[in-house]
């Protein structure tokens, strides 16, 4: 049954591929070999299929967080400036409640809070408060704000604080990566530092002025392959001239793969310019390529990417059970799963895990126990539009 829908297929196809993707990451993380403890990037311990495992899954959040202000834009068409602010503010707010009490639950099954991440629905809601704001301003103007934090933040990377004082933890907030241990019973880790994001979230809400129904689409699939070349060509030409774009410069290795490993393990934690460009100019080519294209394949992702809130929190809840389940079948002590402060201090479960090839399938079978739920949920969502509720889910 197909719904029909004001939706634009092209967007909500290519946010489903990033969605299903991140399943992969996710998996990852509650079931490869020391997952918890070792940075897969780490160039001294990966693999080339771990680093592609991790790198694949970069595309992930920037464009998650690119197509949300892309979305707010043609949300935000169809209102008046006050009824978009509204939205965005009080579904700003949503996403920060829902990250620190259900997000975190749900990562951890730790009923205490002793282990809160801030991640990136954290910076969604963030950003999105933000840009309720934003709205007011010319659009050149929001355009020019979301290249300067984009392209200029950067800049800030030789500022490191460190300690706990009123400032350093701001600055944590806003651009530095941090974990703050708080005694053995409580850690507090700031995974996503905002400046990038929102400037992020900004340009994709400009860029959402390419979708509106008075644009040409020929036009548009002009600026999409240009975009999307020239970011992919200002990555290649900043990373080879190392002087700017990245927190830490690639290295010549003792190998061939390992120097190809060092020359595209960009910073993630915050964003950087680099990170960016490697990730958003394949997926401007991918809606160039899928601007009309209509097939099982891309049908089967759309589904994902309609519903990626409930998708969001429903893998990430399925994940972390199957984690539990396979302790209980293979052996382990499951209440390790349950990730709390002592737990991580105490590093119990650093011998935990499985090979990359349990990894995948268990990937795999994720993604299609979860589509029939998604499909359900997608269908409910388009016949029941009377539902305001409904948008903030």
């Amino acid at each position: 049954m197909r719904i029909k829908t004001s939706r634009i297929e092209s967007i909500d196809i290519l946010r489903g591929v990033v969605m299903v993707i991140m399943a992969l990451d996710h998996v990852r993380d509650y079931f490869h070999y020391g997952s918890f403890f070792n940075d897969p990037t780490n160039l001294e311990t990966t693999t080339p299929i771990l680093f592609f495992t991790r790198f694949i899954t970069h595309y992930c959040a920037p464009i998650f967080v690119f197509l949300a202000g892309t979305s707010a834009f043609l949300y935000g068409s169809k209102k008046t400036k006050g009824e978009l602010f509204k939205f965005l503010f009080t579904r700003g707010l949503w996403l920060v409640f829902l990250e620190f009490v259900v997000n975190n639950l749900i990562w951890t099954f730790n009923l205490s809070y002793s282990f809160p991440i801030v991640q990136v629905i954290w910076a969604i809601g963030v950003s999105m408060v933000m840009l309720s704001f934003l709205i007011y301003l010319p659009k050149k103007v929001i355009l020019g704000i979301g290249l300067l934090l984009v392209f200029g933040h950067n800049a800030l990377d030789g500022i490191i604080m460190e300690g706990m004082s009123f400032q350093s933890i701001i600055w944590y907030f806003l651009h530095q990566q941090q974990m703050l241990v708080y005694g053995s019973d409580f850690i507090f880790l700031i995974q996503y530092p905002l400046i990038p994001w929102i400037g992020l979230m900004a340009l994709g809400y400009c860029f959402g002025q390419l979708y509106s129904k008075d644009f040409d689409a020929s036009i548009r699939k002009n600026w999409l392959l240009n975009m999307g070349f020239a970011a992919i060509g200002l990555f290649l030409l900043l990373r080879s001239l190392n002087i700017y774009g990245d927190l830490i410069p690639w290295t010549m290795q003792d190998t061939t793969a390992k120097t190809i490993m060092s020359f595209f393990n960009v910073t993630k934690y915050p964003p950087s310019l680099l990170y960016f460009c490697i990730t958003l100019g394949p997926a401007m080519l991918f809606l160039y390529a899928f601007e009309t294209t209509k097939n099982k394949l891309t049908d089967f992702f759309l589904i994902f990417g309609r519903v990626p809130l409930f998708y969001y929190f429903l893998h990430v809840l399925v994940i972390h059970a199957l984690a539990i389940i396979g302790m209980l079948i293979f052996g382990g002590n499951w209440h390790d799963m349950i990730l709390d402060a002592e737990g991580f201090m105490n590093e119990n479960l650093m011998s935990y895990g499985y090979s990359l090839f349990v990894v995948y399938c268990v990937w795999i079978s994720v993604v299609l126990l979860l589509y029939p739920f998604c499909k359900k949920y997608m269908m409910y969502k388009a016949t029941n539009k009377d539902k305001w509720w409904l948008s903030y889910l």
